[in-house]
């Protein structure tokens, strides 16, 4: 009986174009564009013309990239969440050690909120300004990620009850998100950071 065939190989995946990577950086500053103007002005407050004016283009050149205003929507506040997720699962994954995986998610979800305070304000404001499917899938998200935290917090303390650990996860969060709306602007962003961390840990870890 003769052996079967190997399977084919997949065909490589197709190197980027100039003209695809600058596609991808025109929708990227779009977003970050998107995320400014929202947070200023809010969602319902912003028009597709005045999306394209903060990033540089016309209006009509918001569709080449977005179906319209609400995809802009879900595609920064899905793809935040998403982002958080898979950084918090690869950041908690490359340390065996609890306390170690513990500190490193602070020190990432401290640099997620200090670089990305416009799409907290607009994920705190105009969450609800999603499509239902596009909510549906950021409230997943977010419990995953909140669940993530619970599960390296239940190594740090064994023992504990799941919803205690659960509220000292989402306190945590609403520490860190809230800081970089309120911190001084004599504050420099490495002493923000620095204390950010010291005092999530602090209330974090055990005495």
């Amino acid at each position: 009986m003769r052996a079967a065939a190997p399977a084919p190989r997949p065909a490589p995946a197709a190197a980027p174009t100039p003209r695809s990577l600058a596609k991808a950086d025109r929708r990227e500053a779009l977003l970050a564009a998107a995320a400014s103007l929202f947070a200023r002005s809010g969602f319902n407050g912003a028009s597709i013309e005045d999306l394209g004016t903060a990033a540089g283009v016309s209006g009509p050149a918001v569709y080449r990239h977005f179906s319209g205003k609400q995809a802009v929507l879900a595609a920064l506040l899905v793809g935040a969440s998403e982002d958080l997720v898979a950084g918090g699962r690869a950041v908690a994954g490359a340390h065996p050690d609890a306390a170690a995986a513990l500190a490193a998610l602070v020190r990432f979800h401290v640099d997620f909120a200090l670089s990305n305070p416009d799409v907290i304000r607009v994920q705190d404001r105009d969450l609800d300004s999603l499509a239902e499917a596009d909510r549906h899938r950021v409230r997943a998200l977010q419990r995953a990620y909140v669940e993530l935290w619970v599960q390296v917090l239940g190594r740090v303390h064994p023992g504990v009850d799941t919803a205690l650990l659960r509220i000292r996860a989402h306190a945590t969060f609403g520490l860190i998100n809230s800081t970089p709306h309120s911190a001084t602007a004599g504050a420099s962003p490495a002493t923000v950071r620095a204390l950010l961390e010291q005092m999530a840990l602090t209330a974090l870890t055990p005495a």
